[in-house]
């Protein structure tokens, strides 16, 4: 073969060229996360991170997570609006690893296309890096990987990783949870980054455009849909910090696939139930506009979208007001839905556990707010 006839690597579909000028593009919105425990900087082959400050714990527990956005991505796409996708990535991410207690020291992200746009590409880290700043996390280290004739030109596809320390004896968890605990609820921004394959399949049956205008909705539909998730990570912490109610919240549950009931189950222990009322709010517009476009209840997707409730906290009963009140003062409302009680009863219908784990038994009652 001929030099002239040889196949590059650049007419197989990856421009290694682009990929270098997306990392220059995002190095300043990357390093702006770093504090002293980096070493490195942006583009090595691994992120380093002093974890020195761990000896001064009795038993440190690591505490890991790993997450995608999902479907949503397909919105930022079709749009073209891709500078709010990294915060979701982030939310779905770190706040996993608040519920444990933990802090978040660091993250990874990764990122496949089918073609690197390099300015696309530093609009998602550069909403990844905000939210890492947001919520304390470092982000050392990622990859851009471009997929030609397994993904479009304009496909992409978001992960990330991070990892937290606690101490062993400062861990939440369904251990912590009494007879009389209170439920408290804290509220989302909209419908996060989960159940966005019910909500496409909604408007396509319906003929509804992400960049329809729509009074129902109250502006562009995609737009809308694009609402980035609450980041509950710093708030939660300076309220587990707090020598008053600190050490009254017994455990934390983040509402993501599978919906509130399923997901509070697993953070309760076997042997426990509660009923939460859903009188004790009104589901944002976007759930009501979805429902309704679909024919169905609000009820009838509570397995699916968080219906306003991102993150749940069970808390000591003296101390549920305290917790209401500090996370008001951070702006993340909160409030009362429910009481657990560890007792015999029956518990049909009574969702129990998601994700491998059975714990206690969960079930929303009564009517949302109107």
């Amino acid at each position: 073969m001929t030099e002239n006839s040889s196949t590059s690597y650049r007419e197989a579909g990856v421009d290694t060229a682009a990929g270098d000028l997306a990392v220059e593009l995002m190095k300043s919105a990357v390093s702006k996360t770093h504090g002293p425990e980096v070493f490195g900087g942006v583009g090595g082959f691994a992120g380093l991170f002093d974890v020195s400050f761990l000896t001064a714990y009795t038993q440190p527990l690591l505490a890991t997570s790993t997450d995608g956005v999902g479907t949503k991505v397909a919105i930022a796409q079709a749009i073209d609006k891709h500078d709010t996708i990294g915060q979701d990535l982030v939310g779905m991410v770190v706040d996993d690893i608040v519920v444990v207690g933990a802090k978040p020291l660091f993250m990874t992200d990764y990122i496949a296309c089918g073609k690197v746009i390099p300015e696309r590409i530093a609009d998602i880290v550069a909403g990844i890096a905000r939210a890492c700043s947001e919520t304390g996390t470092a982000l050392i280290g990622g990859e851009t990987a471009e997929h030609p004739g397994l993904l479009g030109p304009d496909d992409y596809d978001v992960a990330g990783a991070a990892v937290g320390a606690v101490e062993a004896d400062s861990r939440l968890g369904a251990h912590l949870v009494a007879d009389g605990d209170v439920v408290v609820a804290i509220g989302s921004s909209g419908l996060h980054s989960n159940g966005f394959s019910l909500v496409r399949h909604i408007l396509a049956k319906r003929g509804i455009g992400y960049r329809d205008q729509s009074d129902d909705f109250g502006g562009v539909v995609g737009e809308v849909l694009l609402e980035p998730t609450r980041l509950y990570t710093s708030p939660l912490l300076r309220l587990l910090a707090d020598h008053q109610v600190g050490g009254a919240v017994h455990a934390l549950s983040h509402v993501t696939g599978g919906g509130i009931a399923a997901n509070l189950a697993r953070v309760l222990p076997a042997g426990s139930w509660t009923e939460l009322e859903r009188s004790t709010w009104s589901p944002p517009p976007v759930f009501r506009v979805l429902a309704h476009l679909s024919r169905s209840t609000l009820e009838s997707t509570e397995g699916t979208w968080n219906l306003g409730i991102g993150m749940i906290a069970v808390v000591a009963v003296d101390a549920a007001a305290g917790v209401i009140r500090m996370l008001a003062t951070d702006g993340v409302p909160a409030w009362e839905v429910g009481r657990v009680t560890i007792g015999v009863r029956d518990v049909a219908g009574f969702e129990q556990g998601a994700k491998g784990v059975k714990g206690g038994a969960v079930r929303l009652i009564g009517r949302y707010a109107s």
